[in-house]
């Protein structure tokens, strides 16, 4: 156990976290010394925690006269069942000349919209979509890049109480509507276009093949980026000038609506079937933000906030919630390496950045590339680092602390799309140690459990679970009545408990490590292995870019077999194979050792850039690929198709 941070005595003293826990002792008479005296109280007194979250944290509303409602049932049990808020209060707190959010793409363009301009834009667009005829409970769709336009939608969406939906541009037509057209959106915002590593792409014949198969639109609004062409368009489209221009900015209205209202559909990544449309409630996903971000990454009024991220990747909802905390967004859009590999890192000296969100594959890409920012960037303002997507390994914490920034919170966090939000987080309060989340979240009872439901101890892998109800469970699944799909997917394996589906164990500081997706985790000889363990390791070695492991069913058993992309001028040859499978063997275990190593081009990955182990699996297996829609770069998959040996 290595510790690689800790805050100073002033820096601890000066959080919000500590000032919150404070305040808890004063009006609840406990002794809140400590992160983990925090989380014990937050999980054990869950109506004190969350009232306090709601006043503390400055949430608008009427809390109503009952903090939790609880049931039987898990998924049942129900956070300010009484209360009512309007999202668009929430997110307006401000109206004056101060910046809240500040865009720039990989060419270098940049947009400021001070709070002001903000309330003027939610305004104009909140009676622009009631003159459509769009009521409480329609679905708002949007196509769109990661631009300031985006968040003014979903803001005036959500204002009306209707419902925000969001993809990225670079989905295809049929991913596309294996969403929309489940949702069956009434307005739908789209580019023309888009731009990535410098090069661009057009998305209006794309949008000509989509809108006859969504029959419920009532319009579609072209927001331009690659032209500001004022050519006739069809008449079922409308620029984005000529929808807002009849309508004057004035006073935003905030009607209330339920605490548990609707806010957003989000879909799962579709990679095994047709995507699960999750319907987040309004109420109980901002509170989980504002505890997030307030409590666990201590972002105050004025904060410069950025996650690379896409409005099709729930760390886009997470990053636009920043705002409830007066914070300034920074959005960027296009390649994290155009056009050049330290894009993030000038985005970050430019805009005085204060929370610099990345995914654990852009930290690793940037250690493989070997770049030093420390070097060459100031990256003062920066105070944390947040990484999430997949597990950040140990070597991936060196590397931040040796060649970005030594005195810098670095907080790896995991959680997902099922409940916008973290399971696990950071504290910003205690030691950050290698390789290590370093604590359950605040309001979540975190279990890791064996298979027959077990807990588990220190350093001993299981199944990641949580015991008790937090506000930001989806209120439900699209089309799922009964709740039988919902309560399957996170409910049925242990009842009573919500089960995520990651592999885990505890560390001796109280810490967490993620092992990879329990979906996914490997079985040679009935031992149960988890993906990162390899990925740690084959990952670090200079030879190797990046890689997958399987498990294969085989002969009556499991084998593991190993996929690698190759760092320029290097072979797969036996030399190699002997490196990666000694390393493994040293590093790891005997077991860990893959059976069959085979060099690739390319990896499918998701949309949102995770590896998808999963379409790999069933190519090797001979099963079907049931959406490929949902990757970003399917043709990866003809790489792992007849290599010889393998079927």
């Amino acid at each position: 156990m290595s510790q690689l941070w800790k805050p100073s005595r002033e820096r601890i003293v000066d959080s919000r976290l500590t000032n919150f826990a404070h305040t808890a002792e004063s009006r609840f008479d406990v002794e809140l010394p400590d992160y983990d005296s925090i989380h014990r109280w937050s999980t054990s007194q869950p109506d004190q925690f969350w009232s306090l979250a709601w006043s503390h944290l400055g949430l608008i509303g009427n809390q109503g006269d009952e903090i939790i409602t609880r049931s039987a049932k898990l998924q049942e049990t129900v956070f300010f069942p009484n209360a009512t808020i309007n999202i668009a209060e929430n997110f307006l707190k401000r109206n004056d000349e101060t910046t809240a959010i500040i865009w720039i793409d990989e060419a270098g363009n940049k947009t400021e919209l001070t709070w002001a301009d903000l309330n003027d834009q939610v305004s104009t667009l909140q009676q622009a979509l009631l003159g459509l005829g769009v009521q409480s409970g329609d679905c708002i769709a949007a196509w769109l890049p990661n631009r300031p336009e985006t968040i003014s939608i979903m803001i005036a969406t959500a204002s009306i109480g209707a419902v925000f939906t969001s993809t990225s541009p670079d989905f295809g037509v049929r991913g596309l509507l294996d969403r929309f057209a489940q949702v069956k959106p009434k307005v739908l915002f789209a580019t023309d276009g888009y731009f990535y590593g410098g090069e661009g792409f057009s998305c209006l014949e794309k949008l000509t093949d989509v809108e006859p198969s969504l029959p419920s639109l009532v319009k579609t609004i072209i927001v331009p980026y690659q032209s500001g062409d004022r050519t006739p368009i069809a008449k079922s489209r409308m620029l984005w000038e000529d929808f807002l221009n009849p309508h004057q900015p004035k006073p935003v209205e905030y009607p209330p609506y339920s605490f548990n209202h609707p806010w957003y559909v989000l879909y799962s990544s579709g990679t095994t079937g047709k995507p699960k449309c999750i319907v987040h409630r309004s109420g109980g996903v901002l509170i989980k933000h504002l505890v997030e971000h307030g409590l666990q990454c201590d972002v105050r009024p004025g904060d410069k906030v950025f996650y690379y991220t896409t409005a099709g990747w729930m760390m886009w909802n997470w990053l636009a919630s920043a705002l409830a905390s007066e914070a300034t967004l920074v959005l960027y859009d296009g390649s994290p390496f155009h056009p050049s590999p330290t894009a993030l890192f000038d985005l970050v000296d430019e805009t005085s950045v204060s929370l610099f969100g990345i995914s654990a594959k852009y930290i690793d890409a940037c250690a493989k590339a070997e770049i030093a920012p420390r070097e060459t960037h100031d990256l003062s303002s920066v105070r944390t680092i947040c990484s999430t997507g997949s597990t950040l390994v140990a070597e991936s914490f060196d590397y931040v602390y040796r060649e970005i920034k030594e005195d810098v919170h670095l907080q790896s966090m995991s959680g997902g799309t099922d409940l916008c939000g973290c399971l696990v987080a950071g504290d910003p309060t205690g030691p950050v140690y290698r390789g290590e989340i370093q604590k359950p979240a605040l309001g979540v009872k975190i279990e890791i459990l064996s298979e027959s439901g077990e807990q588990l101890g220190n350093k001993r892998q299981g199944e990641l679970a949580c015991s008790n109800a937090f506000p930001s469970m989806p209120l439900s699944f699209l089309d799922d009545e009964s709740g039988e799909r919902y309560h399957s997917a996170y409910f049925a394996r242990y009842e009573g408990k919500w089960h995520q589906g990651d592999f885990a164990e505890w560390t001796p500081a109280g810490g967490i490590i993620i092992h990879g997706r329990s979906d996914t985790t490997l079985n040679p000889g009935g031992v149960r292995i988890g993906t990162a363990e390899i990925y740690a390791v084959v990952d670090s070695l200079p030879e190797i870019i990046e890689s997958v492991v399987i498990s294969q069913r085989w002969e009556g058993d499991n084998r593991v077999v190993l996929f690698v992309v190759l760092s320029e001028g290097y072979v797969l040859d036996n030399r190699l194979k002997s490196t990666i499978k000694s390393s493994l063997r040293e590093q790891a275990s005997p077991r860990h050792v893959p059976e069959i190593i085979e060099a690739v081009s390319d990896l499918p990955r998701t949309r949102s850039g995770k590896i998808s182990e999963l379409a790999v699996k069933a190519v090797i297996e001979g099963d079907p690929v049931r959406n490929t829609e949902a990757l970003a770069n399917p043709e990866a998959l003809d790489y792992f198709r007849g290599i010889e040996g393998l079927l």
